[in-house]
This record gives C-alpha cells, sequence and structure tokens, in this order.
C-alpha cells in the first residue's frame, strides 16, 4: 500500500489535490494519502497533519511576519512525512513553503514533484537552482512554462489543468440563478475578493465600493460572493453589513462555479479564479493588491505586464486588470460597466476564452496521476 504525501498551501490547491487524489486512486485504490489538504481532500479520505488555514499566507511581509510558524511547520511535517515511509510527496503549488519541504524530503532518498509551476518565467528565475535540487519532477498547468525546465535539465511534463476538464461554456445561467435564488431577468457580478483573510481584507472595501457605484447606475442590479469557508464568509459578511449591501449581495459557501455560471460579469482577485470565470465564459475585471512594502518589493521583482492567467496565456491584454493604487471603487465600477454594457456583448473576448480553454484541456489529473506513478514504481 502506496503512502503519497500531498501538501497544498491555499485552497486554490484543493481542486488540484482531490482530483489527483481520484486519479490516483485508480491506479493505487488502497493508497494512503497524507500531508496537508483543503475540505474537498479532507472529504476524500485525505489525513491532514496541520490545518490549511496555518499556511494560508500572502506576500512577503505578511510571510515575514509568520517566518518561525512556518520553519517549524516545515520541519515538523518533513519529519512525519519522512517517518511513515512516505513513497513520494508532491507539493502543489505554494513553491516558498514546499520547495524547501521538497528538498528535505528528496534528500532523505524519497521521490518528489512540484505540481504548478512556480512563476520563475515572471520573477525570481534564479529559484530555478532550488527547483533543481528539489524535484524529481515538474508538472506544469500551462504550455508556456515548460522550455525554461528543458533548458535547465529538470524533468517536466505539461499536463494541463483540471479546471480545463470540469468548466464547460454551455453551463445553464438560469438553472444556477434558480438554484442560488437570484432573480433571472437582473444584472448580476459575481464578487471573488481571493480565498486567504489578507486578501479578502485588502480588496472587501474597494470591491463593495464598486458594488455601490454599479447600484447608483443599476438600481437592480445583484451581487453574488462565493467563499470557500465559514470564516472567509463570516469575514466578508462584517464588510457587507457595514457598506449596506446585504439586500442585493449574497454570500454563499463553495459555490464557485454556480456562482460564476449565474453571473453575467465577475469582479475577481487574481490567481486561480481568474482562470475558472474565463472557462465559464464570463468577462472579467481583476483587481491586485498587496501590502504596500510588499508591492514595492514586488515592483522591482517581476518580468512581465500582466497578471491575471488569462492574460498570460493569450499574451494580450484580453482582461481588464487594476493594480495596488488603481484599486478603487470608482474605477472597479467603471471597468465592469464598460462589459455589462458592451455594445457586442463581448464576443469577440468569449471566443478567445473559449481557445485558450482547449490549449490547457489535456485531461490533468490523468496525466499527473501516470506520471507520478512512474516514479513510485
Amino acid at each position: 500500500m502506496p503512502v503519497i504525501g500531498i501538501v497544498i498551501g491555499e485552497h486554490s490547491g484543493d481542486n488540484l489535490g482531490v482530483s489527483l487524489i481520484d486519479s490516483l486512486r485508480k491506479i493505487y485504490p488502497q493508497a494512503k494519502f497524507i500531508g496537508i489538504g483543503g475540505p474537498k481532500m479532507l472529504a476524500a479520505g485525505f489525513e491532514s497533519l496541520v490545518p490549511l488555514e496555518k499556511l494560508s499566507v500572502m506576500g512577503i511581509t505578511e510571510v515575514i511576519f509568520r517566518l518561525p510558524e512556518l520553519l517549524r511547520i516545515r520541519k515538523r511535517l518533513a519529519k512525519q512525512l519522512i517517518d511513515v515511509g512516505a513513497d513520494v510527496v508532491i507539493g502543489i503549488d505554494a513553491p516558498d513553503f514546499n520547495l524547501g519541504l521538497e528538498r528535505k524530503i528528496k534528500q532523505a532518498g524519497i521521490k518528489t514533484v512540484h505540481y504548478v509551476s512556480p512563476s520563475v518565467w515572471a520573477w525570481r528565475s534564479g529559484r530555478i537552482k532550488k527547483i533543481k535540487q528539489s524535484v524529481d519532477l515538474m508538472l506544469t498547468l500551462f504550455p508556456f512554462e515548460q522550455k525554461i525546465y528543458q533548458d535547465n535539465d529538470i524533468p517536466v511534463r505539461f499536463v494541463g489543468h483540471t479546471l480545463a476538464d470540469e468548466l464547460r461554456y454551455d453551463e445553464d445561467k438560469l438553472r444556477a440563478r434558480k438554484t442560488l435564488g437570484l432573480p433571472s431577468q437582473a444584472k448580476v457580478v459575481a464578487i471573488m475578493p481571493g480565498s486567504r483573510f489578507s486578501e479578502i481584507n485588502r480588496l472587501a472595501e474597494p470591491f463593495l465600493e464598486a458594488c455601490n457605484w454599479l447600484r447608483s447606475v443599476d438600481p437592480g442590479i445583484k451581487f453574488i460572493t462565493p467563499l470557500p469557508t465559514p470564516n472567509c464568509c463570516e469575514l466578508f459578511t462584517g464588510y457587507v453589513d457595514s457598506h449596506g449591501l446585504s439586500d442585493c449581495l449574497s454570500i454563499k459557501q463553495g459555490v464557485a462555479k454556480e456562482a460564476i455560471t449565474a453571473s453575467d460579469i465577475a469582479l475577481v482577485a487574481s490567481g486561480t479564479a481568474t482562470l475558472e470565470v474565463m472557462l465559464l465564459g464570463r468577462p472579467m475585471v481583476m483587481a491586485y493588491r498587496l501590502a504596500p512594502l510588499t508591492y514595492q518589493i514586488y515592483k522591482r521583482m517581476i518580468k512581465v505586464d500582466s497578471f491575471s492567467l488569462p492574460n498570460l496565456l493569450a499574451g494580450e491584454q484580453l482582461v481588464p486588470e487594476l493594480i495596488q493604487n488603481d484599486v478603487t471603487g470608482e474605477a472597479l465600477g467603471k471597468e465592469l460597466q464598460n462589459l455589462l454594457y458592451a455594445e457586442d456583448g463581448n464576443e469577440r473576448l468569449l471566443r478567445k476564452f473559449k481557445l485558450l480553454g482547449e490549449q490547457i484541456r489535456c485531461g490533468a489529473s490523468k496525466q499527473a496521476a501516470e506520471a507520478i506513478a512512474g516514479l513510485i514504481e
């Protein structure tokens, strides 16, 4: 019975983790899965050694503040995975935490996989040396990510993205609205401020100001916010109440797909959610805001002009991106208004989104499981 370690660092890794578990179980029905996981992984029988919230931090300054705690968790986790005799350890995303963990595991003679390439093509390209020391195999979600690993003799496999396998353009908007209790004729905007407390605390104010700005234009407009955990829902509810939006904004837990499907457009934090919105065929505005010091440091290190995954995949600016000080309620509201009332119905944009989705629809979890099985064998 193989013991397979999986470590995610935030809720966006939960979908990848549970899909990977399902595919690995088809190869190893008796396998034991252990490490750090999210709610969906736990429901699939995964044994989580540390609560996921302990790892969910964002930005340099936040990591520095909690660094001693994170290092203690990593050291303890490495020992547990080694002591249990894991056959392979898979780090899903969270490179600042997982690469160090993977290096310790690899030094102990256990095979390691990193699933989701760090953005070495965008910033901190020097990490490629650490990656080479830490992983036996890199699994990438996007085709453009392979080259840097091939150039550095690091085993790599492009597997596509599980979200592209799961989500389709033909989801039923009216059915989703009925399920969520939303009116069939109103304009509906999905408000997605992120899955981490730090993101929500930075984006809630401008996102909700944008909601009020839009409501001044269209009093009948409705909003829906899907969030991953009860704690996130509770945090965001406080902001909604203080902005007087409780009568027109619904907060739902764990229904991101349905909320996006029910919406006409989305306002979304940078990250995996932008891909989800793209795959479901909804126009979006993306916002990216960090702690001021963190942003000043990042700004000098980043090598790319785009932050959203659709823009990175397309190599052009398909999605409006508002960054740092440009993230204001009025600016967001105006961008959303342009999408809501576009004369062409955003047809060109949505055609592009569909083509991009086809590029990464490859049966990701099956391919990833087969590649990992090759290491175990």
